[in-house]
């Protein structure tokens, strides 16, 4: 995939329209939590800024449902935003209309506009032809920079691109994608896929596109479940989507025809609740999980057959914990994995909001070779899905 990219393309004095994803985390109190992405999309706008372009830069935060609303309002990013690049980001409360049209008439090389969020507006993700004309209006150069957001059919993500003469790559967008595409299309011989998380339904794409690719699959968290069950095992009172049991004998069926190692939990961490300072249980391979019982978390057998894998590995893709890691009494799966990553000499590409709380709270962020800022966009891509935002895109 050949698109046309930011740094190959004239902005110099330009209106630019940057479509960022600021969608934060936010405390109670609208405090910005991690402002990872809001850094990450710094060289992008810098780059832009440094070529003296007109810079309109766009978001959307959380789900406001087409209405505005105070506590889902950008005007704290664009205080971030502001403190991060060293010089005033202009913010106004619309997203359109005759007060965005007179500052970008008034807008010199150089200068910096952060649109409301776009969510306020329904036309947003209605993709809405008006709303993406008037998103456009005046706007020479569009740059994509929200993989978070690529896998929307929205107005600032593809309506927008067919109202600007050129639509290209930021590089944030770049990164991601060249990554992505590097584990999709040409991974090395030991490639190993991490998935976790509440739902297999959620990640058997990524299994179906990837077991030909893949040389292990590492499965844990509550999703692993529904696979033991497939299996014949007692899973207890543990999270089973029983509509995807067939689908799962199948992938494991597949897997063993191709010389794919899945590797499920042996033994578990298990209680009657998911509550912190509750009794746990330790289930030994072989038992089966008692019917008033959760697993939620991995056992020290498991977390060593898990970590063999993790350092034997020449690129890994991680998605998804291997338990309720926010309680610290089932956090111990899922940090182990994190540190093996970390210690393994693989390429390693993790995404995903609670796979990156779950490298923060191990402390191994800077390990990784890369965090994916887009958990949908990168399982629908990693599932051979094409995303609306990349192919929206000019072609180079």
């Amino acid at each position: 995939m050949y698109k046309k990219f930011i740094e190959h393309t004239d902005i110099r004095d330009k209106l630019i329209f940057i479509r960022n994803d600021f969608n934060v985390p936010l405390s109670n109190d609208g405090d910005i939590t991690d402002d990872t992405k809001i850094t990450e999309s710094l060289r992008t706008i810098n780059y832009a800024l440094d070529q003296k372009a007109r810079v309109v830069c766009a978001s959307h935060l959380g789900r406001p449902k087409g209405q505005k609303d105070e506590k889902l309002s950008l005007k704290r990013v664009a205080e971030r935003l502001s403190d991060l690049i060293g010089k005033k980001v202009i913010f106004n409360r619309e997203t359109t209309g005759p007060s965005i049209d007179k500052i970008k008439k008034d807008m010199k090389g150089g200068d910096i506009l952060l649109l409301e969020n776009l969510r306020f507006n329904p036309g947003e993700k209605d993709n809405d032809p008006d709303f993406s004309v008037e998103l456009a209006k005046d706007i020479e150069v569009y740059v994509d920079d929200a993989f978070g957001s690529s896998h929307r059919t929205h107005a600032s993500i593809v309506g927008i691109t067919k109202h600007v003469p050129l639509s290209v790559m930021g590089f944030l967008l770049k990164k991601e994608t060249e990554y992505l595409e590097m584990a999709l299309n040409n991974p090395p011989e030991k490639f190993t896929i991490i998935l976790g998380g509440v739902k297999v339904s959620d990640k058997i794409g990524v299994i179906e596109n990837l077991i030909g690719k893949a040389r292990t699959i590492i499965i844990g968290g509550a999703m692993a479940y529904t696979f033991l069950k497939a299996k014949g095992e007692d899973v207890g009172a543990s999270l089973v989507e029983h509509e995807f049991l067939d689908v799962c004998k199948n992938i494991l069926e597949t897997a063993k025809n191709k010389g794919v190692k899945i590797l499920l939990p042996v033994d578990h961490i298990a209680a009657n609740k998911i509550e912190p300072n509750i009794t746990i249980r330790m289930i030994k391979p072989g038992d089966g999980i008692p019917p008033d019982m959760i697993g939620l978390d991995l056992g020290f057998n498991t977390v060593s057959i898990f970590r063999k894998a993790i350092l034997e590995s020449q690129m890994i893709f991680w998605n998804g914990p291997m338990g309720v890691f926010e309680i610290d009494d089932f956090s111990g799966g899922t940090m182990a994995v994190a540190e093996a990553v970390a210690e393994s000499p693989a390429i390693s590409i993790a995404g995903g909001g609670d796979t990156v709380a779950a490298i923060n709270k191990a402390g191994v962020r800077g390990n990784i070779s890369h965090i994916s800022t887009g958990g949908g966009a990168s399982l629908e891509l990693m599932s051979g899905i094409s995303l609306p935002g990349l192919e929206s895109l000019t072609e180079d």
